[in-house]
């Protein structure tokens, strides 16, 4: 399901139950939020988390008119799962500065080396199709990934007990077993609409 301007609510509106949209949003992304270790969380997007950006934006930018609305929906659509894919926002989080510095350097091209797995083989996660977000010396702190499936991959996902992610880098090897209710979640991701 991709976003549509009539999905949104106006700005007089968003604003008026912005608390209580932010409230169920913050539930909703419980379960869809990942921890690969200590330093990386992937928040897996969907139709919901989109659009509570975009809703966002129009708020900050105070955008009202069809033109740049249609705009904000473009560029933010290619983040919703189509059926085949999960898609997240991977953030690398270091609290100290000179830490995250240094760390960024080290982690050097680890988006591309996140993988999911429900049973022998990994899907490589597509990082940053967008737009190219690292150097050739060090790796941004925010990345957009893609775990495409193929039929086997979601029907094996689908009837799997354990679900592992993780990252394979000669500077942060972790994996983790998704949690029931984080799997439900994400099993939402592959009903195509």
């Amino acid at each position: 399901m991709k976003l549509k301007p009539e999905d949104l609510l106006s700005l007089e509106d968003y604003d008026l139950h912005r608390d209580s949209i932010k409230k169920e949003l913050i539930n909703h992304k419980k379960n869809r939020t990942v921890n690969v270790g200590d330093n990386i969380v992937l928040i897996f997007e969907d139709f919901m988390t989109i659009k509570y950006q975009v809703q966002e934006m129009l708020r900050i930018e105070k955008i009202f008119n069809k033109k740049e609305i249609q705009e904000e929906i473009d560029a933010y659509n290619p983040l919703i799962p189509d059926g085949t894919n999960f898609k997240a926002t991977m953030l690398i989080m270091y609290p100290d500065v000179e830490v995250r510095r240094e760390m960024l350097l080290k982690l050097h091209d680890i988006e591309n080396q996140m993988w999911l797995t429900s049973g022998n083989k990994k899907i490589i996660a597509h990082a940053d199709e967008d737009l190219d977000r690292s150097t050739d010396k060090k790796t941004s702190a925010v990345h957009f990934l893609r775990f495409q499936l193929g039929q086997d991959d979601i029907a094996e996902f689908i009837s799997s007990s354990k679900v592992k992610i993780g990252v394979n880098h000669t500077a942060y090897d972790k994996e983790v077993v998704l949690d029931d209710d984080v799997k439900k979640s994400l099993q939402d991701d592959l009903k195509t609409n």
